[in-house]
């Protein structure tokens, strides 16, 4: 194994375990402001009580988002110099915009918010909620500004030494790409945590044990998780998706496993690639129905991997394929799900539906698999760019660390983070088994 493909797998661990904590706190944030806004509306505490149970859960997860993401700036230095190199004067705006404006917003009215309750007027109370939900989607906003840079390149010059120099702040933060993938992303923060909501309300029902913050967490999760489910197929998804046909139309091409171009190219629900042989086995697809997504018609023409140059073609096409499909795939199962939630709840039966309840309770890790596989098709779908057309992901290195020292650090990495979610599940369990009631 090449000192490349070990600085990529070193990478890809800490950024994915890394993300497994920010989409639960950026999700959390929106939801602890709704039962906020309840309590405030209604003047009953057991709002007031659900959010502080909740508050809980969130700082443990702030918590072990900030452990695990500090790391990640360091590694731009130690993994990937040459990258920061040339691109350092802009992607250092954001990051920079990212710690000093989001993070200390969050990070302080997060400590006001939860001591604060009782020295607070209820409205300033929430005012707090409301800070840290701002902060922490304003994190979210910097981050996404960052990565929609490395997919497409705005407001820079390149110099002739290979420095990439920022010409417009503008340009950097209203990249075309940024706003449906901020959407898009912070939506299935949204999902995330709404099915943790909604999973520890039906634990609750199930066992029979605070049953009316169960009834509660329940009610509001299959509500935000029915609306932002169907949010992230349409227009979050589909204009993300049209981002990509637009401006990476070789990463469409290897996400569909579409090898050859076609008119009326077909939308594939099931199949495997065949590299070898550049064709899909096993094919079930819905004729026509790429060229309609993508265009708008039913004949219209799309590009195949074949139409590219073989040095443009992601770099592992097999799981950039099954790791869109397993987003896809998952994300309309919760759109199912969730719908059906919804109608027995506008029902009244949702809460004495134990099938319902077990499905809600055991679907928990799902919105995390899903999420996954969605970075892994953004990321891996930009390859062989760090920086889309700008910068190659080989030439991004840093050029001294030899496999062996990054190998060294990725098992310490490993052990490290290992013991992190042993804390971090024991630090939850036992609020989780302790429960809203004073």
């Amino acid at each position: 194994m090449d000192a490349l493909t070990v600085h990529r797998i070193h990478f890809a661990f800490t950024i994915t375990f890394h993300y497994l904590f920010p989409q639960l706190t950026m999700g959390l944030a929106l939801l602890i402001v709704v039962l906020k806004t309840l309590a405030l509306r209604t003047g009953n505490p057991h709002y007031n009580q659900a959010a502080r149970f909740w508050a809980k859960i969130f700082a443990v997860n702030f918590a072990m988002g900030v452990v695990t993401g500090i790391p990640m700036e360091f590694q731009f230095g130690t993994n990937w110099a040459r990258f920061s190199k040339a691109a350092g004067g802009v992607i250092g705006q954001t990051l920079a915009m990212e710690g000093v404006f989001s993070f200390f917003l969050e990070s302080s009215f997060l400590g006001a918010f939860i001591y604060g309750e009782k020295r607070l007027s209820p409205k300033a109370h929430w005012v707090a909620a409301f800070l840290v939900f701002l902060g922490s989607w304003l994190s979210g906003f910097f981050i996404i500004a960052t990565d929609a840079w490395m997919q497409h390149p705005t407001g820079y010059l390149l110099t002739a030494k290979g420095e990439i120099l920022l010409t417009s702040i503008w340009g950097l933060l209203l990249n075309p790409w940024v706003f449906w993938q901020y959407l898009h992303n912070m939506i299935g923060a949204l999902v995330t945590a709404s099915f943790v909501m909604a999973s520890v309300g039906a634990f609750y029902l199930l066992s029979r044990r605070h049953e009316s913050f169960g009834r509660t967490f329940v009610r509001i999760g299959v509500i935000a998780g029915g609306i932002s489910c169907c949010l992230m197929l349409f227009p979050t998804g589909d204009r993300q998706g049209k981002n990509i046909a637009f401006h990476q139309p070789v990463t469409l091409a290897a996400m569909e496993g579409l090898f050859h171009t076609e008119q009326g190219a077909p939308l594939t629900i099931l199949g495997q690639p065949d590299m070898a042989q550049q064709r899909l086995d096993n094919p079930l697809t819905v004729p026509d129905a790429l060229s309609f997504l993508t265009y708008q018609r039913w004949k219209a023409e799309v590009r195949g991997l074949a139409d590219f140059p073989r040095e443009l073609w992601p770099d592992n096409i097999p799981l950039l394929y099954y790791s869109y499909h397993i987003m896809v795939g998952l994300g309309t199962l919760f759109i199912a799900v969730m719908l059906v939630a919804a109608f027995q709840l506008q029902r009244g039966a949702l809460y004495g539906s134990r099938p319902m309840l077990w499905t809600l309770m055991l679907a928990l890790p799902f919105p995390y698999i899903a999420t996954t596989a969605g970075w892994i098709t953004a990321e891996v779908g930009r390859q062989p760019w760090l920086i889309y057309g700008i910068l190659r992901t080989s030439d991004g290195t840093s050029a001294r660390v030899a496999e062996g020292n990054a190998l060294f650090s990725l098992i310490g990495f490993m052990g490290m983070y290992t013991l992190l979610a042993i804390l971090f599940l024991f630090l939850v369990h036992r609020e989780i088994d302790h429960g809203p009631e004073e």
